[in-house]
């Protein structure tokens, strides 16, 4: 076995790296925890850069609560200055228990519950099937130390920035601490959106599923399931804020489905990396996710992690490029906030060419998931090794067919993403034949063919499903698609941190709907073309003269 470095100095049932139990989360959330949660990570960072751009020292215990004393004063004067959300201004309607019903109480569920309730909307539900604290995926299946995307993007604060990430570390840790991160440390965005759910209001009923979905004729009758008892509700708007696992779930190859449960795992999963230490692992995928994985494998203790690539090379952030690029980018549509909420303006073809080339390329790693794996010496990687077989010996262990060679590993884990295919989601099982998708509305040019595109749904700009025949299933309008599956339509992973900046525009939809389907027009006629009323002179009496 080769020497193992950089281990853990203690561990979770996740193998991350994380504070002593005085600097958790919990203390975090209350304003005592250290920026990144005591991460160790200096080793992970390029030259000639300092940990402290990665995490904040611990702040002291009275400095803490004088920071969420602070940050407890601040909110209420947010949210006096902003005012009591407007009334509920929708008719109620015979029959419909909600207005809105959201799938998903993570960031994405939270977020648009509290910007439809800013709008006047406030008869929402929101469910998730987790248990209270592990909706999302922050404190159960991400792995990542940092965030992977810039700090600075927008978040769920629906430009009020002072309920924004920024706003609220700042306050917590002051504005030096937030100059000197690189990226938002995960456990820091998972105890942000903690409180701004809590500070929003925003109530979700956990430990619920929807089942199934039964058109009403413009309404929907849901079939929900908690804690094992059904329930029907109606609505009249369904948004799914399911996140990447919400289309079709995680990506598996067909040769590792025959493969007994207690061998593998897809990344999407929970896994107790304690289980790994003393053991081989095989990691198949080059992508944050598998990068991910093999650290938190590694600092588990695990003797040794094999990751395999079929790519001729890995693809890293910030990497010194050997060859130039074929061609200059085009304007501006990509990275920048303003223009991304605009991307579904752009016409089919360029949305389309946009995913092929998304698809198509070698998935990039943050610099720091790469090295947090390549500091251990007992970490190997294979490119140009794609896996198209896999079995079990007679000792139970995994065999792997690699590039035409037969290895042998105690587990392995699957970084090999999502798959968008709307009949594997149980609750469209009746409905997702009637939904329009990329394939039925474009036709790309010879050499642009993609199946994976074309399995997306060809979404509206509310991110409504559209009917595939025309005047037919007018219901699914009013089911709002605000999950991975919207990639296409929409240029970006959808759910992730960068599509918050969509997020009001879903919303002004749903209340556009909302209100347009209130309006009573023979009801309004009759307003509009009544004589006014004439007022009592007797205020007025006294000064009325007459020429």
């Amino acid at each position: 076995m080769k020497k193992q470095t950089g281990a853990s100095p203690f561990r979770t049932n996740t193998g991350l790296q994380e504070a002593p139990a005085s600097t958790g989360r919990r203390g975090f959330l209350r304003g005592a925890g250290a920026a990144a949660g005591g991460l160790a990570v200096g080793a992970l960072l390029p030259p000639g850069q300092s940990s402290q751009a990665f995490a904040a020292e611990p702040a002291a215990p009275a400095a803490a609560v004088a920071a969420q004393a602070e940050l407890d004063a601040q909110t209420r004067r947010i949210l006096r200055w902003q005012g009591a959300p407007p009334a509920n201004w929708t008719r109620t309607r015979a029959g419909v228990d909600h207005d809105v019903l959201i799938v998903g109480g993570g960031q994405s569920g939270v977020a648009i519950a509290y910007g439809l309730r800013r709008k006047g909307v406030s008869r929402v539900e929101v469910i998730d099937q987790a248990d209270p604290g592990q909706a999302g995926i922050w404190t159960t299946i991400a792995r990542m130390q940092q965030l992977r995307t810039p700090k600075t993007l927008p978040g769920p604060e629906h430009e009020n920035a002072a309920l924004g990430f920024r706003a609220w570390y700042e306050t917590l840790h002051g504005a030096a601490a937030f100059d000197a991160l690189d990226r938002i440390p995960r456990v820091a965005w998972a105890d942000y959106i903690a409180w701004f759910q809590k500070v929003t209001g925003t109530q979700v009923r956990y430990r619920t599923r929807l089942v199934d979905i039964e058109p009403q004729g413009e309404l929907l009758r849901l079939q929900l399931e908690s804690d094992g008892v059904r329930r029907a509700v109606t609505v009249r708007k369904l948004v799914l804020a399911s996140g990447y696992a919400g289309a079709g779930g995680p990506s598996v190859p067909r040769f590792v489905r025959q493969l007994p449960s207690a061998v593998w795992a897809h990344s999407s999963t929970p896994i107790d990396f304690r289980k790994l230490a003393g053991k081989s692992v095989a990691i198949i995928g080059a992508g944050a996710s598998g990068f991910d994985a093999a650290g938190a494998a590694l600092e588990a203790g695990a003797a040794q992690v094999h990751l395999f690539s079929r790519d001729p090379y890995l693809n890293y952030t910030n990497a010194p490029v050997a060859q130039p690029a074929p061609a200059p980018a085009p304007a501006p549509d990509r990275g920048h906030a303003p223009l991304t909420e605009m991307a579904d303006e752009l016409p089919d073809a360029v949305r389309w060419r946009d995913f092929l080339q998304r698809d198509r390329r070698i998935a990039s790693v943050p610099l720091d998931s790469l090295q947090r794996a390549v500091r251990f010496d007992n970490f190997n990687v294979y490119i140009k090794s794609e896996w198209t077989e896999a079995g079990i010996d007679r000792a139970g262990k995994v065999m792997g067919k690699i590039a035409g060679k037969t290895r042998k590993f105690d587990y392995l884990i699957l970084g090999t993403g999502y798959r968008i295919d709307l009949a594997l989601q149980p609750e469209l099982m009746h409905i997702h034949s009637a939904i329009a998708l990329w394939g039925d509305r474009y036709r790309p040019e010879p050499g642009e063919e993609s199946a994976a595109g074309s399995a997306h749904p060809y979404l509206g700009r509310g991110f409504e499903f559209l009917p595939r025949e025309p005047a037919a299933a007018e219901y699914l309008r009013n089911i709002h698609c605000f999950n991975l599956a919207a990639s296409v339509s929409f240029g970006i992973p959808v759910g992730d941190v960068p599509s918050t900046v969509h997020q009001p525009g879903l919303v002004a939809a749903i209340a556009t709907d909302l209100f347009l389907g209130d309006l009573d027009v023979a009801a309004h006629r009759r307003y509009a073309l009544a004589p006014d009323p004439v007022p009592d002179a007797a205020a007025y009496q006294k000064a009325l003269r007459t020429i």
